[in-house]
Formats: C-alpha cells, structure tokens, sequence
C-alpha cells in the first residue's frame, strides 16, 4: 500500500531547494524561454549551481554526478521546479529521460561522456523523434541512417523540436533496415548537433523562443560509438523513453500554485467572483490534486520496478487535461475580476499573477499534443488494459 506522507528527508529537500530558489531566481521569473536573453541566462547559472550540490540529478549515482537520492526525493525536486516556472529550462529533458535511458542501455564509454556533463547543467538535449507526416505515429519515422566506414550517414527531418537551436546533442530515431514489423529497423543514435548536414530553424509560435524548432538531416555524421543499444533495437529503447517522459514533468505542481495564488492575487475580489467560476475553480483544485496522487502511484511503481504502461497513460491524459482546465479557469478569473491590464508599480500595465496565468494559458494549449497526442495516449491505455 502506498503511504502519501511525506518523509523528513523530502520536507528538508523541499526546504533546502525553496531556499536557493528565493536566492537565485527573481519574483519575476515566467520562464526561460521569454523574449528576454536574460531569463534564459538565470536558468543557465540557475543549473549550474543545482550540479555543483548535486542536486540537478539528485536521483543519479554518485558516479554519474547525482546523489544517490530517493525517487521520492526527485519527485519533490520535479515539484518545487515546476511550481516556479521550472527554472531549470531545458535542462529537464536530459535528466528525466535522456540520462536515464543511456544510464540504462549506453555502454560503459557512453556513461562516462554523456552522464557528467547533463548532471552539471553542462550540456542541453534535444529529440529527433516527430516527423512531417510521423508526428505521434512514430514507427512511420523515414529518416534514414546508412552505413558507411566507421559510422552512419543521417538524412531525413524532424519537426516540432524543442531546444534544437540550443541543444549540443540530439536523441535522434532514425531508420537503419526494412521494417519486418512497424518497429523493427528503428536504432537510436546520439548525434552531435553542432555539424555541417544539420540545419536547425525556428518554427514560429505563440509558445515562445526555442519551443518548436524543424531539423533538416543532410548526411550528418554519427559514428558507430553513437549508437545506443543495438542496431535496430531501438524501439525497445523507445518504450522505456515514453514511461520517464511521461511521469517526469510535474505539471500539476504549476497548476496548484496559479490556483493557490489566484485568491491572494485578487484579495477583496475573489469574493466577488460569479459562484459559478468559483465552482469551477474548486474542481479544477481537486483534479490539481488527483493528479498528484496518480503521479505518486506511478512513481511507486516505478520503485517497486512494475511500472504499468497504463498507468503511465492514465497519468499523462489526467495531467495534460488539468493543463488546459486550468488555464481556461484563471483566464476567465482574470477577466471577471478586471486583473487583466491592471496598472502595477513597474508600469507594464500588468500584475505578475496575470502575466503568470497568460503564459500558463499558451503552454498548456500543446500538452495535449507534445510527447505524444492525447488521443495517442488513450490508445496507450486502452491497449494496456485490453492486454491485462
């Protein structure tokens, strides 16, 4: 049976890791990923001293950079991060799932080069898995990799790619054989971004720099050290990517603190609020909550080692969901009380709450989408159960 206290060892982590954020992270910070050069740069110092007190990979061994701490403990890390605007940028990719994937298939050569360096916040990732007509059906993937003396030669593209223009490295899918089965002939490859045969260009959006990228694959090099696992085995790879990705963002975290602070934010106001938004409002606090628990129930499966693919799903829909429920919920609170354009002592014609609540509406317009579709997902799950 899962108990739901919380131990003195995470309380005094949260404490410890609350306190470095007051420290190193202004009041005012929505992101890294602004109009603003210099949000990015507070995530990049930001990350740099979460590694020196091994905290950015709390969870890894000490010998890969981490601290050997509990799964537990990284979950409150995850929390307190993404309770703030997740401080640690794009950082969160490399240790959620790209670390622990080549900690668990890579060789011994390929922990000691890759591991360190995302555990000291010195490197960013990208993923190469969506393609223009491959979005969340993976296994249509068409870039290929063909063998040549030494390595590989890589030519395709791949579309909707976070952090591609930042990124030193990219966890890249690409087709090596026929395909005997739909997931057959699929290998990983570790491939160095910063090359000539990769192009990396913006793709405009409302979600803000860096978010969405196209990568245009034009026999870039990977030599044969860079193959993750075995040669068209890279789906077995694959499944183990999907259950981190999908537990290792804690969005609901960012959910309770906007609806927690939406009371605070309006003062005198919030009892003004139509009963109706205010019903609303208590609702989605109770999703924001049920999501935490089904978060935890995977996180103990995950401890145990029985992780079930569909709760993993189930976790995925319910937080991707309470995402936009949210966000459409304190709009309409920003609307109803007036917040919305308020005058503020810095003069930008608007509170911080409302700036908050804005920037959570336009993230949470993907999370039905990204790391696979919600209708992806459902299919997950009713397979899973199907199976059982």
């Amino acid at each position: 049976m899962l108990d739901f206290s919380e131990s003195t060892e995470v309380t005094d982590l949260r404490n410890r890791l609350r306190r470095i954020i007051s420290r190193e992270i202004p009041p005012e910070f929505l992101g890294a990923f602004t109009d603003d050069p210099a949000d990015l740069a507070t995530t990049e110092r930001f990350c740099k001293v979460l590694g020196t007190e091994r905290l950015l990979a709390m969870s890894w061994p000490p010998e890969f950079g981490g601290a050997g701490a509990s799964s537990w403990e990284q979950t409150a890390l995850r929390e307190e991060m993404w309770a703030v605007h997740e401080p640690r940028g794009a950082q969160y990719m490399g240790i959620n799932w790209v670390g622990p994937v080549i900690m668990r298939h890579g060789t011994r050569a390929q922990h000691e080069k890759f591991l360190p360096p995302i555990a000291a916040g010195d490197v960013i990732w990208c993923q190469g898995f969506s393609e223009p007509g491959a979005g969340s059906d993976l296994p249509a993937l068409r870039t290929a990799a063909v063998k040549v003396d030494g390595g590989w030669r890589i030519t395709g593209q791949k579309i909707w790619t976070s952090y591609a223009r930042m990124a030193q490295w990219c966890f890249l899918l690409a087709r090596t054989g026929p395909a005997g089965g739909r997931k057959d002939g699929i290998t990983v490859f570790l491939v160095e971004m910063d090359q000539p045969g990769i192009e990396a260009r913006a793709v405009p959006s409302m979600l803000g720099n860096h978010h969405l990228n196209e990568v245009f694959f034009t026999e870039a090099w990977a030599p044969d050290a860079a193959v993750l696992g075995t040669v068209g085995g890279g789906w077995d790879i694959i499944s183990d990517v999907l259950a981190f990705e999908r537990v290792g963002i804690a969005r609901y975290a960012r959910c309770e603190r906007l609806l927690t602070w939406a009371p605070i934010a309006l003062g005198d106001g919030w009892d003004d609020l139509p009963p109706a938004l205010l019903d609303r409002w208590t609702r989605a606090l109770v999703h924001t909550r049920a999501a935490r628990l089904l978060a935890y129930k995977v996180v103990d499966h995950q401890v145990r080692g029985g992780l079930d693919p569909a709760d993993a799903a189930a976790y995925r829909i319910a937080v991707t969901t309470l995402d936009q429920e949210v966000a459409e919920v304190l709009m309409d609170i920003c609307g109803a009380s007036g917040l919305a354009g308020t005058e503020t002592e810095g003069g930008s014609g608007r509170t911080l709450f409302d700036r908050a609540v804005e920037d959570h509406w336009r993230y949470a317009q993907a999370s039905t989408v990204a790391s696979g579709t919600l209708e992806m997902q459902k299919q997950h799950l009713a397979r899973s159960l199907i199976r059982r």
